[in-house]
Formats: C-alpha cells, structure tokens, sequence
C-alpha cells in the first residue's frame, strides 16, 4: 500500500508530534508518514524532535512577513502554497499549532487539515481551553472537560469532530493535574484519529 503524506505544523515543545512520530515507528498510523514539520516559531523544540526522527522542517515566522509590511493571509497564503508545491500532503494535522489560519491557506486544504483541540465540541473553543475549565471546575460549574480532534474549517474550532473523548475533573485537582491527564488522553487519541482520517473512516467536514 503506498504510503500517504503528513504534515504536522506546530509551535512549541512538540510532546503530540513525538505522539505521532512514535506511533509511525510503531505502525499505528496505518499508511501515514510524516514528510514535513512545519513551525510558525524558529526555537520550538518539535523542530528537534523531527529532526532526530530524520523528518524534513520548515520555519516561517508572522514577524517576518509584519517587518516586510505584508499581512497574516500573505502568510498562510504563502504558506499553503510552499506545502502544496513541496509535498502535495494527504492530511495536514495542527498539533500545538498556535496560529488562527485564515480562508487562505484553509481553501487550498479543505477537508484535508485536522486539529486536536483540549475540549469537547461547543465548549471551550479558542485559547486557553484547559485553564477555563479548570476554573469552571474550581467554581463548581463543571464535573468534566475532554479531547476532540476535528476538521478544520474557518470558524475556529467548530469543524465536524472526528474523535472524541471525556475526561473527568477530580476532587483535589491541580491545574498541572488535568493538565497532564488531558495531555495523556491527547498522546492517545491523535494517533488514532490520524489513522482514522487516513483509512477514510473519519467523517466528512
């Protein structure tokens, strides 16, 4: 079976990258390989990851497209076109990817980009998803939060989910607790979701 191209895009530490890469390794991503990493930031550690998994990189920073004067959809216009022309990917997948994408570089992937967001659908969309929950549970307000990953679509984080998965807030709870248990969760569900999407299981957007 020929393989299908991945392109993961992130900007920091990388820790669902490593996911990725280590459920490659393993064969759990069914005919997926990661062909490129891409960062919006030129110091994110998951350049190294990929890198000492021998997988190709490629930095484009917003700030050198604000010092040239020119906007955020000549930058995701640009960057669509490098990885449509470089890889022609089969799936795109946003993990930690820390940048609103605009119709720009969304058109030219309609259907083919994924994200991992750290809540269910219709709750908590945008930023800082886990820090709000933690506070509604703080507040009493909330027993529960979880993991989607979904198809991305303009409307930030409101494409049609693909997998899905609740996790419980629990008594004594630190914020670093739910944290690290939705992040474990995240390590898991990611991989199959790829895997998913690939086999063309995953729902349509």
């Amino acid at each position: 079976m020929a393989s299908k191209k991945i392109v993961v895009l992130i900007s920091g530490s990388g820790s669902n990258l490593q996911a990725l890469i280590d459920a490659e390794q393993k064969g759990e991503l069914g005919c997926g390989k990661i062909t490129l990493v891409v960062s919006n930031k030129k110091n994110a550690y998951g350049l190294t990851r990929a890198s000492n998994a021998s997988i190709p990189t490629f930095v484009q920073t917003l700030k050198q497209y604000k010092d040239a004067g020119k906007t955020r959809e000549d930058f995701d216009r640009d960057l669509a076109q490098h990885i449509e022309r470089t890889e022609a990917p089969d799936l795109l997948v946003l993990a930690g990817w820390m940048h609103i994408l605009s119709p720009a570089f969304i058109d030219m992937f309609r259907g083919r980009i994924i994200n991992l967001h750290p809540a269910l659908p219709g709750e908590l969309d945008g930023a800082h998803a886990i820090d709000r929950a933690y506070e509604e549970f703080k507040e009493g307000k909330r027993l529960s939060t979880g993991v989607m990953v979904h198809y991305v679509i303009p409307e930030v984080d409101k494409g049609k989910p693909i997998m899905t998965q609740v996790i419980p807030c629990v008594e004594g709870d630190t914020l670093e607790d739910l944290e690290n248990r939705i992040h474990a969760v995240e390590h898991q569900i990611l991989p199959r979701a790829v895997k998913q999407v690939l086999a063309g299981s995953g729902q349509t957007q």
